[in-house]
Formats: structure tokens, C-alpha cells, sequence
């Protein structure tokens, strides 16, 4: 005859099993696991003990065993299981990643779901969990442009290195313009926004007219200095920069960062800019706009105040600009750049290897 192996309890076990075994918090199957284990350190037998408990001898001789090899611990959580068997195997996988990055479908640009499913036989939501595990997205896709500038790393180091490491008695300004802002009118009054419902537009608009904006930005507390204008000229950039320079305090150099339009570098702005020793510009290498911190504003004042709104004449418009930017420095905060330039290298040379390796395949 088998004999079950013997539980001997320590006076701590036991007072913990019997507070399991009356508790009415914690899972029923601990409850009842601790009423096993403590019936077993009674010297009952497994027959007995399931018969009092209405349970399978099976169940009960599993607990004991366990709580041999566990101690307590064993009684609190499940043995980990094997699972049901995956009915996608690992290379049927590889043969739908394979698809989704490698190649298209006839009569399409990308893959979705569906034509995915049809094409390789699956379910939808299969397709969409192996591109979940993967990471792919194929209806999504983001634009980039490397720059050619030759002077690329000699840019990059000069403007991350005012952001980082800003020189002493001296300003950093973060200058652009924004142009061709449109006065835009809807030919028909929009619906608010309400339960079960949102705002609406019509899709066409009478225009009033266009407006740019030059704007300067503080990169030590991100205040915004903007003058609007109906052209965008030298003239107009000139009269930015002589009114930027009267507000500014007079004993502290300005470094001025902006891009490589040509209204920049006019002659007439170059023989300014020699009058002025204190007022150095520093340009941004050619396609990294992303560089000047001001495209991070200009984005702000286009996402939160224009294009939603509503202008009936050139007007409004710039008084609308006028008071964002107003409200802006009520409580400006300066955008933090944290990037070094030698991180931005280590991107732009896997960019660089990934489109080489691009056009040699």
C-alpha cells in the first residue's frame, strides 16, 4: 500500500495556513489549498481528505507534494503550463514579413490587413498580430531628406554647439519667417463641437488675403518677438532685423540662427550685418530646417490658432497672431535641445549606409 509523504508544520506555517484557510479576501483556491495542507499535517490520507473536501485524490496528493517542494509560497500561484501550440509556425511568420517589407501588392502601394489575409491565407486578425510583434505599420510612412550641405558638419557643430554651450554676454535667437499665412474665410458657418459629434468646416473658404511673419526666438526662456508683414522681401527682413537689434539690450551680442533663403543673404542685408559687429548670423546647413527651434513654434501657432480659424480680412488675421504670441510669453518655456551633434552624425551616416545599400540592390 502507498503511503503519502508525512507534512510536518512549524508553529508560523500553521497560524499562516489557518488564517489563509478562514480568510474570505483571497482567492478560493488558496483557501481551499490551505485547508488541504493543513488537513494532510493533521496525518489524514489523501482518500479521506478528498471524500471530506469533495475533490479528486489527485488534487489533494498534488498540494502536498507541492507544499514539500515550495513551502508556502507554492500554494499562493498556479505551476506555469505549456500553452496551446502555435498554429502559425515560424517560417509561415517570416514569409509574411517577408511580404509586408519586400514586396507590394498588384494593385496597391502598401499592404493592409485584408490583402495581406488574402494573399497568404489568414485570418485578419493574424496578419494584424504578426505586424503587432514586429513592429510594422504599413499604412503609415514619414518623410526625411538628407542634407548635401558640404558644410553639414561644420553648421551642425556651430548651431548645436549655441544651443548646448551658448556663448557669455550674448543672446541666441532663433529667426524665420513664416509665409503666405492665408485669411481664410468658410464660405458657410461651421457646427460646435457637442456630444456624439465634432467640430465641423466646410471644405472650401473665400480668402482674404496672405500675411508672413517674421519672428524671432529666445532660445534661453523662449520668448517670441514676431512683426508681420504683406511681403516677404529683403526690405521687410531688413526692417526685422533693425527692429530686433533696438529691442535687444545693446551691450550683448546676437547670435541669430535662420535658414539659407536668399532673402537672407542679400547683398544689402550682408553690408547691415557689416555695420553691425555685435549681430552675427549663423545658417542652418541646406534641408535641416529642423535645426532652427522656431519651426517648433511656427508648428504650435498653425496646430492651435490658424487652422481652425476663421478670418474675414488681413486684420484679424494678424491680430489673432498678434495675441498668440502675446499670450506665448505670458508664460513662455524655452524648448530644451538635448541632441549633441555627434548623435545627429552617428543618424545621418546610417541614413547615408541605408540609402547606399538602397541603390547598389
Amino acid at each position: 500500500m502507498r503511503i503519502a509523504p508525512a507534512i510536518i508544520l512549524s508553529s508560523g506555517q500553521r497560524a499562516i495556513l489557518e488564517q489563509w484557510a478562514r480568510s474570505r479576501s483571497l482567492p478560493a483556491r488558496v483557501v481551499e489549498r490551505a485547508r488541504i495542507v493543513l488537513l494532510a499535517a493533521g496525518g489524514r490520507q489523501d482518500k479521506r481528505i478528498a471524500a471530506a473536501m469533495k475533490i479528486t485524490p489527485k488534487k489533494v496528493s498534488r498540494w502536498r507534494s507541492r507544499l514539500l517542494t515550495l513551502g508556502l509560497a507554492g500554494l499562493q500561484h498556479d505551476a506555469s503550463r505549456p500553452g496551446r501550440s502555435p498554429k502559425l509556425t515560424a517560417s509561415f511568420v517570416r514569409r509574411v514579413v517577408n511580404l509586408t517589407t519586400r514586396q507590394t501588392p498588384p494593385n496597391a502601394t502598401h499592404w493592409s490587413t485584408r490583402s495581406m489575409a488574402a494573399a497568404v491565407g489568414i485570418s485578419e486578425a493574424s496578419v494584424r498580430r504578426i505586424w503587432r510583434s514586429h513592429g510594422l505599420k504599413p499604412h503609415r510612412m514619414e518623410s526625411f531628406k538628407i542634407s548635401n550641405d558640404p558644410q553639414f558638419v561644420e553648421k551642425l557643430e556651430d548651431i548645436v554647439g549655441l544651443y548646448l554651450n551658448p556663448p557669455e554676454h550674448a543672446l541666441v535667437l532663433c529667426v524665420d519667417e513664416k509665409s503666405q499665412i492665408q485669411a481664410l474665410d468658410r464660405t458657410q458657418p461651421g457646427l460646435p463641437l457637442k456630444r456624439g459629434r465634432s467640430q465641423t468646416l466646410t471644405h472650401d473658404y473665400k480668402r482674404n488675403g496672405t500675411a508672413t511673419l517674421f519672428a524671432a526666438l529666445n532660445a534661453a526662456n523662449g520668448e517670441v518677438y514676431g512683426f508681420c508683414q504683406e511681403w516677404h522681401r529683403h526690405q521687410e527682413w531688413l526692417k526685422f532685423l533693425r527692429l530686433l537689434h533696438q529691442a535687444m539690450p545693446s551691450h550683448l551680442d546676437l547670435h541669430l540662427i535662420g535658414d539659407n533663403y536668399a532673402t537672407h543673404k542679400h547683398p544689402k542685408v550682408q553690408r547691415w550685418l557689416a555695420r553691425h559687429p555685435l549681430v552675427h548670423m549663423h545658417f542652418t546647413p541646406t534641408s535641416a530646417s529642423w535645426l532652427n527651434m522656431m519651426e517648433r513654434f511656427f508648428r504650435d501657432l498653425t496646430q492651435n490658432r490658424l487652422r481652425r480659424g476663421v478670418f474675414r480680412d488681413l486684420e484679424e488675421l494678424i491680430m489673432a497672431i498678434g495675441s498668440y504670441i502675446d499670450r506665448h510669453n505670458e508664460n513662455p518655456k524655452p524648448f530644451i535641445w538635448t541632441a549633441r551633434a555627434s548623435d545627429i552624425m552617428e543618424k545621418v551616416k546610417r541614413a547615408h549606409r541605408a540609402l547606399h545599400k538602397r541603390h547598389s540592390g
